[in-house]
């Protein structure tokens, strides 16, 4: 569906030159969908504002329903930078010319954040044994399918680790945003949901509540490394180091107050510098789930299953190696 939806931004680029090599161009900028769009868009736009100031061309928010609508905008050049999860830059970085240029600093100073399991305050789900104890009674939200916190990472050390898969474990399965599952658990629409310590600390700042007083965590994660920004590689090299010195500075100069509060509002300190080998443990954790999978294949020959398993424990291997540097 996401090919036909984009078959027309294959026509509208097919002709262009290399990406915003020219001045006085456009620049799109992608948000993945955490929450609604307007939460977003309030939290970004003085950033963004600032950003178009300091490049001299307009930058523009770009919003999609779901992650996977952001990784195809990049990958259609109808995105040219984007605020990514490791998991969604994952997929532009190898589908999209994505690159990884910084990460973000959370406004404690940690290189990360945390996947978490919640339950409402009110519920007697104590533990995650409780909650697959009881899966075929309780009302599960999910994360997007490239959500790195909603997906990924619960995908491997919550439920992979305990061998059950969450699509068939509950009564139901919905898949959305971390807003909407916040809310979803606080309103008792949901019994359980996966989230993280960064939306948790967003709906503090939006609402002035504490998540907390309403909502119980019952398990969280090993730290997640810090959501990356991603450009296209083709992007002006002038340009690049336009936006690159832009992040890495923000926060820091003469207008330091102010650009404090605006990324205060994202629960962020400032960037930091950053690339693709930032992805590398979230790459694991991806092979690892397959690799698990492969070997409970009960319907796979012997042989196919030590072929795959072969494959992916390469490619781990490679993974593991050092970084060739010049």
């Amino acid at each position: 569906m996401l090919r036909r939806t984009f078959c027309a931004l294959i026509a509208a680029s097919a002709f262009a030159a290399p990406a915003y090599a020219q001045e006085g161009k456009t620049i799109n900028f992608g948000i993945i969908s955490t929450e609604s769009s307007s939460n977003l868009k309030s939290g970004w736009q003085p950033v963004i504002d600032d950003l178009s100031r300091v490049l001299g061309v307009p930058v523009k928010p770009f919003f999609a329903s779901d992650y996977a609508g952001i990784i195809e905008g990049m990958r259609f050049n109808k995105v040219q930078v984007a605020w990514y999860g490791n998991k969604s830059a994952i997929e532009a970085v190898d589908r999209a010319n994505g690159e990884v240029f910084a990460s973000v600093i959370d406004k404690d100073g940690n290189p990360g954040y945390w996947s978490v399991l919640i339950v409402n305050k009110d519920s007697d789900l104590k533990s995650v044994d409780d909650v697959i104890a009881r899966g075929k009674s309780l009302n599960f939200g999910a994360g997007d399918p490239n959500s790195t916190s909603g997906t990924a990472v619960p995908g491997y050390y919550l439920w992979g680790e305990r061998r059950v898969d969450p699509k068939t474990l509950f009564k139901t399965y919905r898949a959305s945003n971390h807003e909407t599952n916040l809310m979803s658990v606080i309103n008792k629409q949901v019994d359980v949901a996966v989230n993280n310590t960064e939306a948790l600390e967003r709906y503090r700042i939006s609402t002035g509540k504490d998540a907390n007083d309403s909502v119980r965590v019952l398990w969280k994660s090993p730290l997640i490394p810090a959501d990356p920004m991603v450009w296209r590689k083709d992007l002006d090299p002038a340009l690049q180091a336009k936006i690159r010195d832009f992040f890495l500075n923000y926060g820091k100069g003469p207008n330091a107050a102010t650009e404090q509060a605006n990324l205060k509002a994202l629960t962020y300190r400032g960037f930091r510098a950053s690339d693709n080998t930032q992805l590398v443990p979230i790459r694991q954790i991806d092979l690892a789930r397959e690799k698990a999978k492969i070997e409970a294949d009960g319907t796979m020959s012997t042989e196919d299953r030590a072929k795959k398993v072969a494959e992916i424990d390469n490619k781990l291997a490679a993974l593991a190696q050092p970084v060739k540097t010049n």
